[in-house]
């Protein structure tokens, strides 16, 4: 039990037992000159770290005395420093019965013991019976209180039990290595993941740590392949997918003077997180993320997230003794394209103690973690987080038992339609070592339901794929979900969450923009159906945008607050094409009185020229407006549909 080990290690020692008893200085339990002898003896082997002589002679000790109090003690104390915690419990346990008073502290190690093999319901009397003492290291009633916590929580969480059922997810991904941290994309088709392998014979034989990856093929992980291009003879971990596969974040660790082995990767110390983009199908040269998110500490385990905004990543400071107490920092990237001042996450996530293994789903409102600091099963448990309104993040939930047990849990991936949970285990009936496994996550544990949208954009006139910028705003909250770029075959991919309305804005310099609405209401989040977007932009010579997400009441000519971020593009447009001069075209359909529709749509067509002249500075002279009523339908007016169709706003090109 690494955490509770090494506080235990802290606390105990001979001279330890000596102090604490509550016998006349210089006594023991024992008056039998032979046992005190053995005892002596055992406590300098012990000092001269020689443990096997040591336990020897405190055996003979107890065969000399049983009821030699300090052996028994010490004893446990020695088998807890070699990691034989089943031996030291019974230890303890002799010793209290013999007198429970006069060494009060062994119910503490007594505890913490039990904790170590998740015997829970007798964990926790002897944890309260060090909080309720009067003449007590303070340092170890704080331990002693925080473990309780964890006894009270596994005794409750191990009575009740998660559906949990772990499926390796087959020799594609898994090997008789070790296999671990995995990361996916959001339609599921591409699994990354860490392999690590001896390079050599023998157990001394040195590890190497590298990317792989794997595409599913008829709903089977296909055999993975090395990212040759990322991949060094110094080790590369804990990767991160972008929501399209197109950029990936990763850690790669060295030693302060930058030197990561034969590669030319540099960093600013320890470990650090660098990227790649894959450009034409292949990965790009790794880059590190910058001075703003790495550190002459220890940075790791990037978490990007789905709308390319925000990278969240662990964060420890490097000290003589390794990492301390690693905590979960954010950074979001800004309109420069440039990391922010990373914040740490605040108390109902980060703990006084260590935080690791952060994941943010693509729904991009749960975050999934391990942690030592909340109460869990003892040791590092995985957690789960729900973003507020106000953006904050909500108390961290335990994933409870077994998906979390007295051993360490991290690693946790949970798929984009939030049903699949991955983690890294080296249970029995696998290939050996670690392997990647998959289990159905609880719905009580499961992430916000959200669906994905593959985007093609193409010229309109020769049907070529085009890299163009787009930008999805939630039309009822004005914000901006996402805005990135489509890959050189002009596709794009990004996550979204289900039960909303969103605007879709296109643009490339030589083109028209394209903007367009679509509606994710009352539709059930069905990964298997993806909303598909075919976006064709418009060569600026070729004239008219029909402006789908400019809005008005019934009848009425005042701009509605969901055509903001409509008009901001247009002004966006126009500025970044000043020579242009550009009509505002009004259009009804055929139901009512002419005269009134062609006050309606010329009203209508007034009202965004005078917005864009306001707030976007545009010279008048460049524009102009006209309202056409029913003269111009795009369909026959024949029914509720082509009617809708003819009741729209355009902006034409007049000239260049």
């Amino acid at each position: 039990m690494r955490r509770l080990l090494t506080f235990l290690c802290l606390f105990i020692s001979y001279s330890f037992i000596y102090s604490q008893s509550s016998l006349p200085p210089g006594t023991y339990t024992s008056t039998n000159k032979k046992a005190i002898k053995y005892f002596e003896e055992s406590k300098q082997m012990f000092q001269m770290r020689k443990d096997d002589e040591a336990e020897k002679l405190v055996k003979k000790a107890i065969e000399a005395d049983p009821n030699f109090i300090e052996a028994y003690s010490a004893y446990a104390q020695l088998l807890l420093e070699k990691n034989r915690i089943k031996e030291a419990i019974p230890l303890y346990e002799k010793a209290l019965l013999i007198n429970p008073k006069i060494f009060i502290e062994n119910n503490y190690y007594l505890g913490v013991a039990y904790l170590n093999e998740a015997m829970y319901d007798k964990a926790i009397p002897h944890l309260e019976t060090i909080i309720k003492a009067e003449r007590i290291n303070p340092n170890l009633k704080d331990e002693a209180a925080r473990y309780l916590k964890n006894a009270k929580f596994g005794s409750v969480a191990i009575k009740n039990p998660q559906p949990f059922k772990p499926v390796n997810v087959g020799p594609g991904i898994n090997t008789g290595e070790y296999e671990y941290f995995p990361a996916l994309t959001a339609d599921g088709n591409t699994f990354l993941f860490t392999r690590n392998i001896r390079e050599g014979e023998g157990v001394e034989a040195p590890r190497q740590e590298d990317f792989y990856t794997s595409k599913k093929i008829n709903n089977a992980w296909q055999t993975a392949n090395p990212i040759n291009s990322v991949n060094t003879l110094g080790n590369e971990g804990a990767p991160s997918l972008s929501a399209d596969g197109e950029i990936m974040f990763f850690a790669s660790c060295m030693e302060v003077t930058g030197d990561y082995g034969s590669s030319d990767r540099k960093g600013y110390g320890s470990c650090d997180i660098f990227y790649a983009q894959k450009i034409n199908g292949k990965w790009s040269k790794p880059r590190n993320a910058g001075s703003m998110i790495n550190t002459r500490n220890w940075e790791t385990q990037p978490s990007f997230s789905s709308d390319g905004k925000t990278l969240y990543f662990i964060r420890g400071m490097v000290s003589r003794e390794g990492i301390k107490n690693p905590d979960i920092y954010s950074s979001v990237i800004g309109e420069d394209g440039k990391f922010s001042e990373p914040v740490k996450l605040g108390d109902n996530i980060n703990t006084l103690e260590g935080e690791e293994s952060v994941f943010i789903h693509p729904d991009n409102q749960t975050l999934y973690f391990s942690s030592e600091g909340h109460p869990g099963m003892g040791r590092l448990d995985i957690f789960m987080s729900k973003r507020n309104a106000d953006g904050s993040w909500g108390k961290a939930v335990n994933l409870g038992y077994p998906i979390n047990t007295v051993a360490d849990e991290n690693s946790l991936l949970v798929d984009a339609d939030g049903k699949l949970a991955y983690f890294a285990s080296e249970r029995e009936g696998g290939f050996g070592g670690l392997d990647i496994y998959q289990f159905e996550l609880p719905e009580t544990l499961r992430p916000e339901k959200i669906t994905y949208v593959k985007g093609h954009i193409f010229n309109a006139r020769t049907k070529d794929p085009l890299e163009a910028s787009f930008e999805l705003v939630d039309l009822e909250s004005q914000q901006s979900v996402t805005s990135a770029f489509s890959n050189s075959q002009g596709e794009f991919l990004v996550t979204l969450t289900s039960n909303h309305n969103y605007l879709v804005n296109v643009s490339k310099p030589g083109f028209l923009f394209y903007s367009d609405n679509f509606s994710l209401k009352d539709k059930v989040a069905d990964y298997s159906k993806p909303y598909k977007l075919e976006i064709p932009l418009q060569p600026i010579d070729t004239g008219i945008i029909e402006l789908k997400n400019i809005f008005f009441d019934v009848n009425k000519w005042d701009l509605k607050a969901e055509s903001k971020a409509e008009l901001q593009k247009i002004i966006s447009f126009l500025k970044a094409n000043p020579l242009l001069k550009v009509e505002f075209s009004g259009h009804t359909d055929n139901s009512g009185e002419k005269a009134f529709n062609k006050t309606l749509s010329n009203n209508r067509a007034k009202a965004i020229y005078d917005y864009v002249i306001e707030k976007g500075a545009i010279p008048a002279t460049n524009l102009s407006y006209k309202g056409y009523g029913d003269t111009k339908p795009k369909a026959p007016n024949d029914s509720p549909e082509n009617k809708a169709k003819n009741r729209r706003t355009e902006l034409k090109i007049v000239s260049k």
